[in-house]
């Protein structure tokens, strides 16, 4: 375990920094240095000056909009910077007061003591891949949105279409509508023209991770997950860009919990509450999964679109994919026979289907990831 002359805790913000430091040692001072302007020569101008004065330092700071910046700056310096999940990070009961100073000041003194929990932080190629993966969930978030808009605004006027939803049909069907006023005329089709720009900036980010994937160290990992049954390129893509390396986590269920999979429980002595899945960690990705779950409804089966992307998949990788189906839907029958809703069984498959994610996925982690 490396030794360390002081630790550091930068509270940071969009303008400014304020440092704290404290000295090594159970007994070891702790105090405010000050407040310093966020650029990346007053961060290196105060580096430079703590590794004179102390030697070896530890720096901390809590993950946020800023980004990983610094995180990279101090990483360049050969100066050991680690980044805290603002979740996890020990609170004093009945503590009602917080500013700047206290914030850095505690967490020089958390990573002093060691109590601190650290995020994995992403290399700029992967951070990359993740703003775009976010951008298309934006993107389809505005898709479900403009589709609510319309749903609402035919509700309100008594319209009904028999065909399914945001089929040819259906859109056609919106086209011909007639009404009593211009007005309403003009404001339908003012929100059908966002649905149409919406899902047009969808399908254009779809596009552009399509072709930037075959140049990411990643690629291995988004080309494995999508032998399984209801993960394509934007799940698989999703999952990837998210988690990570999947390295990290040391088992399925770590992995799991991280994405906020497991059940949460509340007991105390002789009283035992179970209660629903925990949904802590990330919830993009958690959501892929639920999505991705609900294919295994359905009994299992290789259809034309998975036998045609089967092709290139080694025969293990597709005994893996199958082993899954036959698993997975069986789970989720049973689970229904048992009474469970639908949407419990989807979370509880889900879960199962980390299991087979991690395994495939650490095979084909690339040994550089």
């Amino acid at each position: 375990m490396e030794e360390y002359n002081a630790f550091i805790g930068l509270d940071v913000h969009k303008d400014s920094i304020s440092v704290a430091i404290a000295d090594a040692g159970r007994d070891g001072e702790l105090r405010m240095y000050g407040t310093i302007v966020n650029s990346p020569d007053a961060v290196s101008r105060l580096m430079r000056k703590l590794v004179r004065r102390h030697g070896k330092i530890e720096v901390t700071y809590e993950a946020g909009p800023c980004g990983y910046g610094i995180y990279r700056q101090l990483t360049e310096m050969g100066i050991c910077c680690r980044i805290v999940a603002p979740s996890h990070t020990p609170k004093r009961p009945g503590e009602r007061v917080k500013n700047d100073t206290r914030d850095a000041l505690m967490l020089a003194r958390l990573l002093r003591a060691g109590e601190l929990t650290y995020v994995w932080v992403p290399d700029a190629t992967h951070e990359a891949m993740r703003d775009l993966v976010r951008a298309r969930q934006v993107a389809s978030q505005d898709v479900r949105a403009a589709r609510a808009l319309i749903r609402m605004f035919l509700l309100k006027h008594g319209l009904h279409c028999k065909s399914k939803a945001w089929c040819l049909r259906y859109r056609k069907w919106l086209t011909s509508l007639k009404f009593d006023h211009a007005a309403q005329k003009f404001a339908l089709q003012s929100y059908i023209n966002r649905l149409e720009q919406a899902e047009a900036r969808k399908a254009e980010i779809e596009d552009q991770m399509a072709d930037l994937i075959p140049g990411w160290a990643l690629a291995p990992v988004v080309h494995a997950l999508q032998v399984f049954k209801g993960i394509g390129m934007v799940i698989a893509t999703t999952l990837a860009a998210e988690i990570g390396d999947f390295s990290r986590f040391a088992s399925p269920r770590k992995l799991m919990a991280y994405l906020g999979l497991v059940p949460s429980e509340y007991s105390s002595g002789s009283k035992q509450r179970p209660g629903g899945i925990t949904k802590a960690g990330n919830k993009i990705a958690r959501v892929m999964l639920v999505e991705a779950a609900w294919a295994y409804k359905w009994p299992p089966k290789v259809g034309v679109d998975l036998m045609l992307k089967r092709q290139d998949y080694s025969q293990e990788l597709k005994d893996i994919g199958w082993k899954a189906q036959v698993r997975l839907n069986k789970r989720f029958r049973r689970l229904e026979g048992r009474g469970k809703r639908s949407t419990v069984a989807a979370a509880a498959v889900a879960r199962e289907l980390v299991g087979f994610i991690w395994a495939t996925a650490i095979s084909a982690m690339p040994k550089t990831a």
